[in-house]
C-alpha cells in the first residue's frame, strides 16, 4: 500500500483533487502550511489551526522574507496590504490556493496564479452590509453637509443659514452595478422612500423586477438620477466609466458616491463639474491613488472623503476573515472551491457526485495521451446518460489535466487546463447525447492527431471505480488504474499465451487481462500487478525490452505502456 505521500504525489501530478483529507486521513492535514502576512481575526486563524495545520501569522515581514516563507506553503491569505505578484507566486512552488480576505482582488496577479494552476478565492458579500451602510453615510453627509457643518462648529462658527440640505425621500438613486453590495444599497434606498434605477448589463431583468426597480442604459440613468452610486469592479471596460461626457449628462444638483474603485471615475472631470456647480457634491471612499497625492478633489468643501473604510467595520472584518479561512479549509480538505475568482465554483453536494467522473475523465485523457504518437490537434468530449443533462466545465478541465499533464513540463490543474489548451491552439469540442447506452453515465473522449483519431470511452463501476469500456471502437472492459499494457493485434489464437509467456519470463505478474474483439481486430489490456520474482516492486517496471518482445509477436500490431 503506497504511503499517503506517494498518493499525494501521484494525484497531484494530475491535479484533480490536490489535497483531500477525507481520502488520505488525518496525517495529510498536518502537512499543510498556511501563510497569513496581513492581520486576520483570531477566530479565522483558530479555524485553520484547529485542523492541525501550521499557520504563520507574522505581520510586517519584508518582501524577501515573505518569498522565503512561501517556499513550502500550501496556501496564502492576504488582505489589501500584501500584493501577490508574479514574482511572489514564482517563489512558492507548493502554493495551491490564494484567498483574499475581501471582495476585490486587484492586489492579486490572477493571470500569474492561473498560469500556475493556483486557485484564487475571495470573500464577496461578507462586507456588503458595511459598504452599503457607508454609502448612506456618505449620501446623508453630502446631502446635509454634515462634514462641513462639523468643521465649522469645531472652528467656533455657527453657520446655520448656509447649510440648507436636501432629503433623500422622493429622490432618485442611480445604482451602477447590481452585485451583492448594489442590491443591499437598493434595499436601503427603498426604505428611505427613494426611487431606484439601475444599470448592469450582466444582470437578468428578473433580478431588477424582484427588487422592484428599473434597469436603464447608463446615459439614461445619468439623466434621471439625483444620486449616482458606483458598485463595479475595476476592469478595462469600467475604468473611467464616469467621465466628462457622462457627467455632462447628469441633471443639475446630482451627487456622486463611490465606495467601489477609485479608477471608475475621472477625478479631474469631477473636480471641474463640482467647481462649475453642475454636480452638487460627492461622497468618496476610494481614489485613483491611495492615499491621494493631489488633494484638489478631497479639498473641495462639497466633497465628503473617507480613507477607504467602507468595509472597515469590526463585523465586516470578522466576516471576511472567517470567509477566507473557511474557503481555504474547504478547498484543502475536499477540493470544493467556494467563491473562486479564476474557476467556476460548484456546490459541495454536486462536487461529491461529480468527483468520480473527474477521475474518470482525467484518466481517459491520460490514457489517450500516452497512446498518441502524432501531434494532437483537437479534443472531442461527449457525455451520455445523466451527465448529459447539464454542462460540466470541470469535466472538460479534468480531461485536459490528464491529457496535457502527460505532454507539458508545467503543472496542469483544473484551474489552468483550459488556458493551457488555448495557448497551444488545441480545439476542444464538448457535446452531449441523449442516445441510450448501457451505462448510467458514459464519458467518450476522442483525440484528433496528425496520425489519425484515438477514441476511448469510460464509465463508473461500483464502488465508483473508473473503467475503460471501449477503445477505438472495440468493446473492452479494463480498470483505469495502475500500470497497463495496451495491445492491438489481429484476432487469432495464441496471442494471449505468448504475451503471458513473455511477462512470465521477466517476472511480471498479470493482475487482469481484458480482451475485446471488433471488425478491425482485437484489443487487449493487461494490468500488471504485484508479485513475480522476489524483490520486484509492487508495480513492476515494464521495460522497453519487454514491450519490444511483445511487439515482436507476429499477430501484434502495436503495444503501448500506460501508467495511471
Amino acid at each position: 500500500m503506497p504511503s499517503p505521500l506517494a498518493l499525494i504525489e501521484r494525484r497531484s501530478r494530475a491535479g484533480i483533487i490536490l489535497y483531500d483529507c477525507h481520502t488520505f486521513g488525518p496525517s495529510l492535514s498536518r502537512l499543510m502550511k498556511i501563510v497569513i502576512p496581513d492581520p486576520l481575526p483570531a477566530a479565522a486563524v483558530s479555524l485553520l489551526e484547529a485542523e492541525g495545520w501550521t499557520v504563520d501569522t507574522r505581520t510586517g515581514r519584508s518582501a524577501a522574507q515573505l518569498r522565503a516563507d512561501l517556499s513550502d506553503a500550501d496556501a496564502l491569505i492576504v488582505r489589501s496590504a500584501t500584493t501577490v505578484t508574479a514574482e511572489l507566486i514564482a517563489a512558492a512552488p507548493r502554493l495551491r490556493v490564494v484567498a483574499r480576505a475581501g471582495a476585490g482582488v486587484d492586489n492579486v496577479d490572477i493571470e500569474a496564479a492561473s498560469d500556475r494552476g493556483i486557485l484564487v478565492l475571495n470573500a464577496p458579500g461578507a462586507n456588503s452590509v458595511s459598504v452599503a451602510e457607508h454609502v448612506f453615510a456618505l449620501m446623508l453627509s453630502s446631502a446635509r453637509s454634515v462634514a462641513l457643518a462639523d468643521a465649522q462648529m469645531k472652528a467656533g462658527r455657527w453657520c446655520k443659514k448656509s447649510l440648507r440640505g436636501a432629503e433623500l425621500r422622493g429622490k432618485t438613486l442611480g445604482v451602477v452595478g447590481l452585485g451583492r453590495i448594489g442590491r443591499e444599497v437598493v434595499r436601503r434606498a427603498l426604505a428611505f422612500d427613494m426611487a431606484v434605477v439601475a444599470h448592469d448589463p450582466f444582470i437578468a431583468s428578473q433580478v431588477a423586477d424582484d427588487l422592484g426597480i428599473e434597469l436603464l442604459a447608463l446615459e439614461a440613468l445619468a439623466e434621471r438620477a439625483d444620486f449616482i452610486t458606483l458598485h463595479l469592479p475595476s476592469t478595462d471596460s469600467t475604468r473611467g466609466l464616469l467621465n466628462r461626457a457622462l457627467l455632462a449628462r447628469c441633471r443639475p444638483g446630482t451627487r456622486v458616491i463611490n465606495t467601489a474603485r477609485g479608477d471608475l471615475l475621472d477625478e479631474a472631470a469631477l473636480v471641474e463639474a463640482i467647481s462649475e456647480g453642475r454636480i452638487a457634491g460627492a461622497g468618496l471612499d476610494v481614489f485613483r491613488q491611495e492615499p491621494p497625492a493631489d488633494t484638489t478633489l478631497t479639498g473641495l468643501p462639497q466633497v465628503v472623503a473617507t480613507p477607504h473604510i467602507a468595509g472597515a467595520t469590526a463585523e465586516a472584518q470578522q466576516l471576511v476573515g472567517l470567509a477566507a479561512a473557511t474557503g481555504i479549509r474547504e478547498y484543502l480538505q475536499t477540493g470544493f472551491a467556494r467563491n473562486a475568482v479564476n474557476y467556476p465554483s460548484i456546490a459541495p453536494d454536486e462536487l461529491r457526485g461529480l468527483r468520480p467522473y473527474l477521475v474518470l475523465a482525467e484518466r481517459l485523457g491520460s490514457l489517450l495521451a500516452q497512446l498518441a504518437h502524432g501531434r494532437i490537434a483537437g479534443v472531442g468530449l461527449r457525455y451520455y446518460g445523466q451527465l448529459a443533462d447539464q454542462p460540466h466545465e470541470m469535466l472538460v478541465s479534468a480531461t485536459l489535466v490528464g491529457l496535457l499533464g502527460e505532454v507539458l513540463s508545467q503543472e496542469v490543474t483544473l484551474v489552468n487546463a483550459r488556458a493551457a489548451a488555448e495557448q497551444r491552439g488545441l480545439e476542444v469540442v464538448e457535446s452531449r447525447s441523449s442516445r441510450p447506452r448501457n451505462f448510467t453515465s458514459l464519458v467518450s473522449l476522442k483525440l484528433h492527431t496528425s496520425d489519425g483519431e484515438l477514441w476511448a470511452e469510460g464509465a463508473l463501476f461500483e464502488p465508483e471505480q473508473p473503467r475503460l469500456v471501449r477503445l477505438d471502437g472495440v468493446e473492452v472492459e479494463a480498470p483505469l488504474e495502475g500500470t497497463l499494457i495496451v495491445i492491438r493485434n489481429r484476432d487469432q489464437p495464441g496471442v494471449i499465451g505468448e504475451v503471458g509467456s513473455i511477462l512470465g519470463r521477466h517476472g511480471i505478474n498479470i493482475a487482469t487481462f481484458a480482451l475485446g474483439r471488433g471488425a478491425g481486430g482485437a484489443v487487449g489490456v493487461v494490468r500488471v500487478g504485484p508479485g513475480g520474482r522476489e524483490g520486484t516492486p509492487v508495480e513492476p517496471d515494464v521495460t522497453g525490452e519487454v514491450l519490444d518482445e511483445i511487439r515482436g509477436i507476429a499477430a501484434v500490431d502495436a503495444a503501448g505502456l500506460i501508467r495511471l
